[in-house]
């Protein structure tokens, strides 16, 4: 069986600003203004990793007159949990039935 997971979600997620941005959204949605208070990042730094996180498909976009509110699309995190539970399970099956592959 083979278990694979999405390296670029990982590697989205990695970022230390990104991850505070996706658990804030995780708790509400949030406009950029709020997030710019919650994380103390820049503006324009914190629209950058915005937009990478909404390309990945982890964040979503809700126009409310001047601000854009951005939702954490949960699908998306569930997914990559999901994808690390079936690497555990894999490995907990590999462990019981003690498959090793012999040395040459």
């Amino acid at each position: 069986m083979m278990t694979s997971v999405d390296t670029d979600l990982i590697r989205v997620l990695a970022d230390p600003l990104r991850l505070q941005i996706v658990t804030l959204l995780a708790k509400e949605t949030l406009c950029t203004t709020h997030l710019v208070e919650e994380t103390g990042a820049k503006q324009t730094n914190l629209s950058n990793h915005l937009r990478v996180l909404r390309e990945a498909g982890v964040v979503e976009t809700e126009p409310c007159g001047r601000y854009t509110y951005y939702r954490l699309r949960p699908d998306a995190i569930a997914s990559l949990a999901g994808q690390f539970a079936d690497l555990a399970e894999a490995a907990r099956a590999t462990a019981e039935a003690n498959l090793k592959r012999s040395c040459p």
